[in-house]
Parts: C-alpha cells; sequence; structure tokens
C-alpha cells in the first residue's frame, strides 16, 4: 500500500480542484451558445415552443444516463409536488428569457440576468435564514444599479420586455433555494430530470392555453429543418454545459468555481458579435463591469465567512 506525502496530497487536491475550474470554465463559455441558438430559432418558433422543446430533447438526453446510473430509482412520487414546482418555476425562467432573446441582444440579457446571485443571497436569508450582513446588502444594492445602467436604455429600446431577465433572474434564484433544500437528500441526475419532465408538461399546458401560434409552429416542426437543427442546437449545447458543471463541482468547492461563471458575460459578448454584429456600448459595459464587481464581492465574503465558521457547528460571526 502506497502512502501519500503531505507534499503529494497537496499536489494531487490542487490539480482536482484545478480539473474542476477548468471543467467550469468550458462548460460557462459553451453555455451562451443556449442563448445564441435559442435566439436564432425564435425566427421559426414562438418562445414557448423553443422552451418545450427543449426541454423535451434535454430530458431524452438525459434518460439514458438515468438508466446507466440507477437513478430512476431515486424518484419517489411523494415528492412530485416539489419538483413539479421546480419545474414550473423553471418553466417560467426559459420561457420569460427566450422572449428576451426575441428582443434583446444576448450579452445585454444575460448581463442583466447577473442580477440572480445578488436576489438569491437576499432570498436566502428570507426563506433559509442566512445571516446576511450590511456589506453584502450593499453589494447587492450597487448591482442593482449596475443593471439599471443596461436595463434603462434597453428599456428605450424595446420596452418592459427588458424587464423580464430579472424576472427569469427571480425565478432560477427560487429555483436555487428549493435545490438547496433536496440536494443533499436526493440524487442530482434524478432531481434534473424530474425537473425536465415537469417544465415540458408546463410548457406544454402553456402552449395549449396560450401559445395557439406556438403549438402550429411545433405541428410544422417536422418540415423545417433549420428550426430542427437549432433545437438540437439549445438542447445539445445546455446538456454539455450542465454534465461539465456537474463534474466540475465534484472537483473543486462551488465557493472556488462560482466566480468563473462570470466569463459567460464574455463568451455572450464575443459570440453575440460574432454571429449578430452587436456589441455593447460604454454605459452597457459600466453596468456589466459593477455587476461582476459586486458579485464577486458578495462571493469573496461569503468564503470569507464560511472560512470563520467554527468546526464546532456554533454561530457564525456577524457578517
Amino acid at each position: 500500500m502506497t502512502v501519500q506525502t503531505d507534499t503529494e496530497r497537496a499536489a494531487s487536491l490542487n490539480g482536482g480542484v484545478m480539473t474542476g475550474m477548468a471543467l467550469m470554465l468550458a462548460g460557462v463559455l459553451i453555455a451562451p451558445l443556449i442563448d445564441i441558438f435559442s435566439k436564432l430559432a425564435t425566427a421559426h418558433l414562438s418562445s414557448t415552443a423553443v422552451a418545450f422543446v427543449r426541454f423535451v430533447l434535454q430530458s431524452s438526453f438525459m434518460l439514458p444516463f438515468m438508466l446507466w446510473r440507477g437513478s430512476w430509482r431515486e424518484i419517489r412520487l411523494s415528492q412530485a409536488g416539489f419538483h413539479a414546482i421546480r419545474g414550473g418555476v423553471l418553466a417560467l425562467s426559459m420561457i420569460s428569457f427566450v422572449t428576451t432573446l426575441r428582443h434583446m441582444e444576448v450579452a445585454d440579457a444575460i448581463a442583466i440576468f447577473f442580477v440572480e446571485p445578488m436576489i438569491l443571497t437576499i432570498l436566502s436569508s428570507i426563506f433559509l435564514g442566512e445571516t446576511i450582513g450590511w456589506r453584502r446588502y450593499t453589494a447587492c444594492g450597487v448591482g442593482f444599479l449596475g443593471a439599471l445602467l443596461i436595463i434603462q436604455p434597453s428599456f428605450g429600446e424595446v420596452g418592459p420586455v427588458a424587464l423580464l431577465p430579472v424576472v427569469t433572474a427571480f425565478c432560477v434564484a427560487i429555483f436555487a433555494i428549493m435545490t438547496r433544500l433536496r440536494a443533499h437528500r436526493e440524487d442530482p441526475w434524478a432531481m434534473q430530470f424530474q425537473t425536465g419532465i415537469w417544465g415540458g408538461l408546463f410548457c406544454a399546458l402553456a402552449l395549449l392555453v396560450l401559445d395557439p401560434q406556438g403549438t402550429a409552429d411545433i405541428a410544422n416542426l417536422p418540415g423545417n429543418m433549420s428550426a430542427i437543427g437549432l433545437l438540437f442546437g439549445v438542447s445539445l449545447a445546455a446538456t454539455t454545459s450542465g454534465i461539465l458543471s456537474v463534474y466540475a463541482y465534484r472537483h473543486a468547492p462551488a465557493s472556488t468555481l462560482a466566480p468563473l461563471q462570470y466569463f459567460e458575460i464574455v463568451s455572450a459578448t464575443v459570440l453575440g458579435w460574432y454571429v449578430f454584429g452587436k456589441f455593447p456600448d460604454a454605459l452597457k459595459w459600466l453596468g456589466i463591469a459593477i455587476i461582476i464587481a459586486s458579485g464577486l464581492y458578495i462571493l469573496w465574503r461569503e468564503r470569507k465567512i464560511m472560512s470563520l465558521l467554527p468546526p464546532t457547528g456554533e454561530p457564525t460571526p456577524n457578517p
């Protein structure tokens, strides 16, 4: 039996963290492709139809992994209501964001969406009882001011649609809180699969009741190869990005990986410029910089507080 020295063990841990960071970076750089393909697909289908097909295809892509891992054994009927709510919230977030992409540039929409960590911080204080100090509340306020620098000119260009990324951010924050409540008790693959199924069902209901045009779009989909190709691109990019993120969290702690998510704005800007020929102006760049700085401060503050957490489970110092 080989015994690792402290130096070898530290090198192994550092190597694992670097692997996790590389996987997360790849995932966030790929993630804007989801939005690029979704924006292109809205030329052929309604926003609800795009969201519905994405849920269906993603669930289909995950099914073989479910069967291979045996994760289907973890599905419990008693938790159906909980996952139905998660699926409904995520469906609303997707429909809102795809609707945004129909009218706004990808980089602008993603930048506004990144108020989500600030919303999550505030909601965690309200619903999870997490202690949030004045510094993080101040950072949240500054981040929202940064979002306004992007929303204000966008509102003048596209109207109330510019507020939909904030709706998406609220929905994703609620989704994240619900995920935290069950993540330590349920298989993550089973959770994601159930979310996809319920999300698809809610989108189907929205199509039938609220979006007859979207229903017609899907009925005509078999003859529209361009739309099919774009929808497969959406789902493949989403599945690939999601899997890379799952494996990234196996190698490195969430607090280490979280700041890398802001590289998604960079990737979205480059891809948006390449595909659509659009580039944020100086005011929007200022808003983006403020949002990123506020989010990074919140993450840094959370890491500092966690480092002060007593190992005995005593109360955390006031942040």
